[in-house]
């Protein structure tokens, strides 16, 4: 078995153990899993929330709202890390902070202690997530990338079904303190998972990441900050709101539960699938395009659907599609910068989409009634510009499109 190369060799990924790879992208799902596991448990509950805790709409999406708000202001300075310090440090840094801040949340005689414990998981989150295309651009050669990045972006939709579908079954079980130490157990375990399975090549680790300004001038980056803008603010409205905009219809926190875990389902099916045929057709500009046309449609059908079957069926549809399309977009804005600038990238484009999610997160209840077409019709204008511009983006696959502005 040939050795692998030292750091900052430019040494083929032929020279690689195939294992070696996947055991590195099977840590990543592992850590990004969490970290959007611990963000989405409360997401079903917000009504029993308020209720168990006799607060308000307001109060109880502080349990939610301080993942896309800190990831604002804390996106940039992660990927710019990540490129700097390299990814094994980094995201070894953001479980530990993320498992810590799980502690805070046992303290559940107090709501405020849920808050704290979700703001300090929150601060850990960008430096987990963000990763992501400086470790595929590090273990995997183009025509695998797009595959990679979807296998990783499982984790993270593996994350949101278990936060989603599990965390009422669990209070029902163990009551609300049981389920957060199931979470936090799960959290350390995968803390020394990471260290365990993780290592570096150091093929993508560069000295002297490009200036941050470089970057804003790049055009083909841009296409994509706003395409994040428009579909992750869509989705992390949707997500955060998926009770209030399910209970008119007759479903309960468990019902509601089910339907976002059913959304990240498809989507982990659809994360595989789809990435998988792009690698093979050597293309990424339709396959997105197509993506978010086919996710569109697929939330005009969730929302005009009324009965839990179609709710179902639509949910499904609507993960297949849109969940593969965040997963070429990341592949995408990894290609069109050079290799040292991956994680600063991947940073922009996730501010750009949490910034959308908080925007969308704070609108969305001013739209009117719960009961209204008002927030039905806003989260499908912001998937109906996002087509748009998938429009304009550019092809980026590695051996076809220059990484340059």
């Amino acid at each position: 078995m040939t050795s692998p190369p030292p750091d900052h060799a430019p040494a083929s990924h032929a020279l690689v153990p195939p294992a070696a790879r996947w055991r590195v992208l099977l840590a990543f799902v592992l850590a990004a899993m969490v970290t959007q596991l611990l963000w989405l448990n409360f997401a079903p509950m917000l009504v029993e929330i308020e209720q168990r805790y006799g607060i308000s709409d307001d109060l109880a999406s502080l349990l939610v709202l301080p993942f896309p708000l800190l990831y604002v202001f804390l996106s940039m300075p992660a990927g710019r890390l990540i490129d700097r310090l390299g990814y094994r440090k980094v995201v070894g840094w953001g479980a530990i902070v993320g498992a810590l801040g799980s502690l805070l949340r046992l303290d559940t005689d107090h709501f405020w202690s849920l808050v704290a414990g979700q703001v300090v998981i929150a601060v850990a989150q960008p430096f987990v997530v963000n990763a992501i295309n400086k470790l595929v651009a590090d273990w995997f050669e183009g025509d695998e990338q797009a595959l990679a990045t979807g296998l990783g972006t499982v984790g993270m939709f593996l994350g949101m079904a278990l936060g989603l579908a599990t965390t009422p079954a669990l209070d029902a079980a163990f009551g609300l303190r049981g389920a957060m130490l199931v979470n936090s157990a799960v959290a350390f375990g995968v803390v020394i998972a990471w260290y365990a399975l993780c290592r570096e090549r150091g093929v993508a680790q560069p000295e002297t990441p490009s200036p941050m300004l470089d970057l804003f001038r790049n055009r083909k980056l841009m296409v994509f900050v706003c395409l994040a803008l428009l579909g992750l603010g869509y989705f992390n409205g949707l997500t955060t709101w998926l009770e209030q905009l399910l209970a008119p219809r007759g479903l309960d926190s468990g019902q509601a539960g089910v339907v976002g875990g059913v959304i990240v389902v498809g989507g982990i099916v659809g994360a595989i699938l789809v990435p998988l045929l792009a690698d093979h057709l050597r293309l990424r500009r339709w396959p997105l395009i197509l993506c978010v046309l086919f996710a569109g449609l697929s939330d005009v059908w969730l929302t005009m659907a009324h009965s839990y079957d179609m709710l179902l069926a639509s949910s499904a549809a609507l993960g297949f599609f849109f969940m593969p399309a965040f997963a070429l977009l990341l592949a995408m804005t990894g290609e069109v910068v050079d290799r040292q600038d991956n994680g600063a990238a991947t940073g922009i484009v996730m501010l750009a989409g949490n910034a959308g999610g908080v925007a969308v997160i704070v609108s969305l209840p001013m739209m009117g009634d719960w009961g209204g077409m008002g927030p039905w019709a806003m989260l499908g204008g912001l998937i109906t510009l996002a087509l748009a511009v998938a429009w304009f983006a550019p092809e980026t696959f590695p051996t076809t499109v220059p990484k340059d502005a």
